[in-house]
């Protein structure tokens, strides 16, 4: 092997440049890089590895670190630029197998063996050095996108300019939204959260999961997404939803879903999609004053018989149908209307009478929020 290193030097540019062509036909991201960063940094890059490989072969020695350095410092730098790992390790492979047919070209029979022997242990040296500094990347490059994407969500939430954080999270923010605020119960990984929400709707959705927030591009439907997380995650999903017009309503529609999970919170709710139309009886009542107490001690003469107001509970809540409340409670009939009569006897509101069942079911509502005084609307 005396002079083949001379021989394959004398091809090097040659070389160069049917690799960066043929990285240009066959592998799909370098087909979309501009002729001149091909001829320039791409080549660049490209003749540097050819030169480590040329090294070995006139040295007879592995790379040593500063050689390892420069490949981990180079792939780096390409990751940063969005060069995936696949096309990254598909350049090299067809580095490698032109720069074997070129030894085959030039070399002595008997310089073959030992050429092929420096070429494996370049690649064995030099590829695992571009996976870690691929990873490395990719993982700071997540990172910082997650960084730019909460700042961009936080922007978005209270009414700050977001269009500069949303180029850098390069997010397009549309016109109309979904604000949704979440409780999962029992709560999910927040990365398995994110690729439910992210595979439902086709995007990556911007996402507080510290806070449970969401917000939903147009065109994505709650309740098929709800629908989606309680299977996708085996779990409970309890969820308010917001429409937002314009993105200055944002902030608006925030405080609005957290109003109505507030609501749903306190009377008990422990699954499905809210809006505010559905609570806006609860959200009324909820507001604090002398009514709200008035009304909830309707129910302090059943205070002594919880089996009651479990009763008034299931009868108000499967609307006022004897045969399902039975059923839930697996009591007879007979027994469901003696209950109900007990009930008229110490309240004096009779569950027959429209106006008294209106009040006894607010009385109930009432009842749950004023033990939530803590809570209450402002």
């Amino acid at each position: 092997m005396a002079d083949l290193d001379d021989r394959i030097a004398r091809r090097l540019p040659g070389l160069t440049r049917d690799i960066v062509a043929e990285c240009a036909a066959e592998i799909p991201f370098y087909r979309q890089v501009p002729a001149a960063e091909l001829a320039g940094q791409v080549t660049e890059s490209v003749h540097a590895v050819l030169g480590l490989l040329l090294k070995m072969l006139r040295d007879g020695e592995v790379l040593g670190p500063a050689e390892l350095t420069w490949v981990v410092e180079m792939s780096a730098r390409r990751a940063r630029d969005h060069l995936p790992l696949e096309a990254a390790l598909a350049a090299y492979l067809i580095g490698a197998r032109l720069w074997w047919r070129t030894v085959t070209d030039v070399a002595t029979p008997d310089d073959l063996a030992e050429a092929g022997t420096r070429l494996l242990d370049g690649l064995s040296s030099m590829m695992p050095a571009v996976v870690l500094a691929h990873l490395q990347a990719q993982e700071d490059l997540r990172s910082e996108d997650k960084r730019v994407r909460r700042e961009l969500l936080a922007a978005l939430l209270s009414g700050h300019p977001y269009e500069a954080l949303a180029q850098a999270a390069r997010v397009e923010v549309g016109r109309r939204h979904t604000v949704l605020r979440l409780k999962f119960s029992p709560r999910p990984a927040d990365r398995l959260v994110q690729a439910a929400m992210d595979a439902h709707t086709g995007t990556a959705v911007l996402m507080d999961h510290i806070d449970g927030i969401a917000l939903l591009p147009d065109g994505v439907d709650p309740e098929s997404l709800i629908a989606d997380l309680r299977t996708a995650l085996d779990t409970t999903v309890l969820a308010a939803a917001v429409e937002a017009a314009v993105p200055a309503m944002i902030p608006t529609a925030s405080a609005e879903a957290r109003e109505v999970m507030d609501v749903v919170g306190m009377t008990g709710r422990t699954a499905g999609l809210y809006r505010f139309d559905d609570v806006l009886v609860e959200y009324q009542l909820a507001r604090p004053g002398p009514g709200l107490r008035r009304l909830a001690a309707k129910l302090d003469p059943l205070a002594d018989h919880p089996y009651l107001l479990e009763t008034l509970r299931s009868f108000v809540h499967h609307g006022h149908n004897r045969r399902q409340t039975a059923l839930e409670l697996h009591i007879h009939r007979n027994t469901l209307d003696y209950r109900l009569q007990r009930i008229t006897t110490l309240t004096g509101l009779d569950p027959a009478v429209p106006a008294h069942a209106r009040i006894l079911d607010a009385a109930l509502t009432a009842r749950s929020l004023t033990g939530n005084t803590a809570r209450l609307p402002s």
